[in-house]
């Protein structure tokens, strides 16, 4: 009997941490095929990816994985309620038997009883959250501050880590969608989420990218499995990774400096008079991390304006973020084993009201559906965006042109 696997990552990049959670989720699963639902050239923390969603694609293969389906931008760069929404949303079109997720606790029960705080929003926290809201200070840090309320002390120590908190959404979500999906939490080792150097054989992407940003390469093959590091240190020597958010600071800032209050105020995770500051801020910096040192307070933090910066470069509305929490998406292909391929041809006939995506001007031309259009609009513009980024010439909408990524 086919068991399926899914894992939901940025694989920014993809490294042994990565090969050490699908090697243990694999065994604890018994499963025979395993998908990855990727986010593609942005990413969930308001960044870049730090090489294109092909090129992610080719180390995620390469590392074991099967089959690789791209995570909507409408999703990958939200909040971590609606990324995880998005996620569960395809693992549960495609009747996946497994999810696994990294965590920095092995306590599922209690992420899971803080998931279903979060879900059913009992009338005691949604009390005391918009008393902490009040105070002034962040979204997340009230959140932690009332499920500690509730759930006692130790629950500050699971919520404040964001792998626990993604693990949360995800259950949060299965529970929602009523899901037979079964989780697979894998500890998270030796490193931490946001590390920043590299320090061990297992070290956190956010170390990884850094290294890069300084040129240090030397410790790149000791923390990535080496059929994956080759390919990227060829990629970095060809020049093409994009390392931080600031290789779009002249589009950002030349976009709001063009778009008006209203149209500032209409961006998702905008409220109570930052549009303001976002103009004023707009109109005296000239680079993405003086903006965001304006911008970034108790109550917003930098990931949340690094989102909101990446909402106004790629034309992403409230009224688009509201429709997508309703919104099934679509289930595009960016790359495949022989594996991977047969379990796309087992997905494809036992379902066929699936909106499977192996040509994008074929399904543009034979959609009907708006939103589908809508949505995979966005993530072509987003790449038409991200190509920006390289310091040499290269051809517009890759997401014609760029096959599926075969191993």
């Amino acid at each position: 009997m086919d068991k399926v696997l899914a894992i939901v990552a940025e694989y920014n990049p993809f490294h042994n941490g990565h090969l050490y959670q699908l090697k243990q989720a694999k065994k604890m699963s018994g499963c025979n095929f395993s998908i990855a639902i990727m986010s593609g050239n942005f990413c969930q923390r308001g960044i870049p990816s730090i090489l294109n969603k092909w090129d992610k694609t080719k180390m995620a293969l390469l590392g074991g994985i099967d089959l690789v389906i791209e995570l909507p931008l409408i999703y990958s760069i939200s909040s971590a309620e609606n990324f995880a929404d998005g996620a569960i949303k395809i693992i549960n079109s495609m009747n996946c038997e497994f999810i696994s997720f990294g965590t920095e606790t092995a306590d599922l029960d209690t992420l899971n009883s803080i998931a279903e705080i979060l879900y059913n929003e009992p009338s005691s926290y949604k009390s005391f959250l918009n008393n902490e809201l009040k105070k002034g200070i962040s979204f997340p840090k009230a959140r932690e501050n009332s499920l500690k309320y509730l759930l006692g002390n130790n629950t500050s120590k699971v919520i404040s880590s964001p792998n626990n908190i993604l693990a949360i959404e995800y259950l949060k979500a299965l529970k929602k969608y009523n899901s037979k999906t079964i989780p697979v939490p894998i500890l998270r080792l030796k490193s931490k989420h946001n590390d920043i150097n590299i320090t061990s054989n297992i070290s956190s992407s956010t170390a990884i990218r850094n290294a890069i940003l300084k040129n240090n390469y030397e410790d790149l093959s000791s923390v990535i499995p080496k059929q994956c590091s080759s390919f990227l240190l060829e990629k970095i020597k060809n020049n093409e990774v994009i390392t931080s958010l600031s290789t779009y600071e002249k589009q950002i800032i030349y976009k709001l400096r063009n778009m008006n209050i209203a149209e500032i105020s209409n961006l998702p995770d905008v409220s109570e008079g930052l549009e303001y500051s976002i103009k004023t801020a707009s109109n005296s910096c000239n680079t993405v991390s003086s903006l965001i040192n304006k911008l970034k307070s108790k109550r917003y933090t930098q990931t949340r304006i690094q989102r909101i910066l990446l909402y106004a470069l790629l034309n992403i509305s409230k009224h688009d973020m509201e429709i997508s929490k309703n919104f099934t998406p679509y289930l595009r292909v960016l790359g495949c084993n022989e594996n991977g391929k047969l379990l796309l041809s087992k997905i494809s006939k036992s379902n066929s009201n699936l909106n499977i995506i192996t040509s994008t001007k074929r399904f543009i031309d034979n959609c009907s559906n708006i939103l589908n259009n809508k949505f995979l609009n966005l993530d072509i513009n987003s790449t038409n965006i991200y190509s920006l980024g390289y310091n040499f010439d290269i051809k517009g909408q890759l997401d014609f042109v760029t096959k599926i990524v075969t191993l």
